[in-house]
């Protein structure tokens, strides 16, 4: 299998796509194909776009001054959001795998730069999110 079918079928690859048509494409179409991890990706789509307001002011909250969402690329801001989504209602699994995964997930969609911006960010949130929020 080669980088672009495994990115494609990445999990956290497919719900960041189908949140950012959502969000920005008026895509109503949330039909998640079959899966392994079909029902893993419903919760990340599903949980982002319910709880939205929520996710954007604990980003205002935890990283005040390190950025403004809005003035993010809206391909970034969905990778976060979803990144924030698993730190706050994903709490069995380790805050590094998450950031790990959502790197790798990135690698689809974003420069090596910002991947490090993405990087730096989610290790500061995690560590305020995942000590706050137990």
């Amino acid at each position: 299998m080669n980088s672009q079918n495994l990115q494609n079928n990445n999990p956290r690859v497919i719900a960041i796509q189908k949140i950012y048509g959502k969000f920005y494409n008026q895509n109503e179409d949330l039909k998640i194909g079959r899966h392994r991890f079909k029902k893993f990706i419903k919760d990340i789509v599903y949980g982002t776009i319910e709880r939205n307001d929520l996710i954007i002011e604990e980003l205002e909250t935890h990283l005040k001054g390190d950025l403004v969402l809005s003035h993010l690329d809206k391909l970034f801001q969905v990778i976060i959001k979803c990144a924030v989504f698993e730190l706050l209602y994903k709490p069995k699994t380790s805050k590094n795998i998450i950031i790990k995964e959502y790197l790798t997930a990135s690698n689809a969609f974003l420069e090596d730069t910002q991947t490090k911006y993405l990087n730096a960010l989610l290790d500061k949130i995690s560590k305020k999110i995942r000590i706050s929020n137990g």
